[in-house]
């Protein structure tokens, strides 16, 4: 699978300190929509390609156990840097693990996490990881999350504009590339659709979608 050089890409954004897609405060979407997972207290919800997003903190605050997955070393260290927080950091396979309270950040590619090295998790929140990847990697990226967790609940924040007007990323991924990648798992429900303001970066009309995934019955 060729994901060095998408790996590298998205390396030298942390380390150059290009992270304009970084949010400083928890996403809106994500605070309206999470009520949709109906998910207890305790429950435990993954984040991939994570970075230093404020959802994770946002999430545990909720009180959800919270683990993501992340490439860069910069981006791990920093978020708990930020936090003022020293985290315990233990090696997990060919990742490394850094916990502190609920949070935990596995530090690696995603691509060599396995469900042992994961643990079970109730749900997934998905803001950032599948439009980060170009088309050739979504598949392959859609099949290997569900490998990790099963078909758990999902809460999906998705792009969709002229692929033709901007390179990405982040990428456009429409409901049709959606539900190729997800249908035969997941029901898919929009939950929300508004137009980007200003466009996306300021040169393309988009729209940003929140879906909701949840698990087909099992085949009798």
């Amino acid at each position: 699978m060729e994901t060095a050089s998408n790996a590298i890409f998205w390396q030298e954004k942390w380390e150059c300190g290009e992270t304009g897609f970084h949010e400083t405060q928890p996403n809106p979407l994500l605070t309206r929509h999470i009520s949709a997972l109906d998910l207890p207290v305790g429950a435990r919800i993954f984040v991939p390609l994570c970075g230093m997003s404020q959802d994770m903190i946002w999430l545990a605050g909720q009180g959800y156990h919270v683990t993501g997955c992340e490439l860069s070393n910069v981006a791990v260290r920093r978020f708990f840097r930020d936090l003022g927080i020293t985290p315990e950091i233990v090696q997990a396979g060919p990742l490394r693990r850094f916990s502190a309270g609920s949070i935990s950040i596995l530090e690696g590619n995603i691509f060599d996490l396995t469900p042992d090295l994961l643990g079970p998790m109730d749900a997934i929140y998905d803001r950032a990881a599948l439009i980060a990847l170009p088309e050739e990697l979504r598949r392959a990226y859609a099949a290997h999350l569900l490998s990790l967790t099963g078909p758990v609940p999902e809460l999906l924040v998705t792009l969709d504009y002229d692929q033709s007007c901007l390179k990405g990323p982040p990428f456009s991924v429409s409901e049709a590339f959606l539900r190729s990648y997800y249908g035969k798992a997941y029901t898919l429900t929009l939950l929300e659709s508004g137009e980007v303001e200003g466009g996306l970066k300021g040169r393309c009309p988009a729209s940003e979608n929140v879906w909701r995934l949840s698990p087909l019955p099992p085949s009798s």
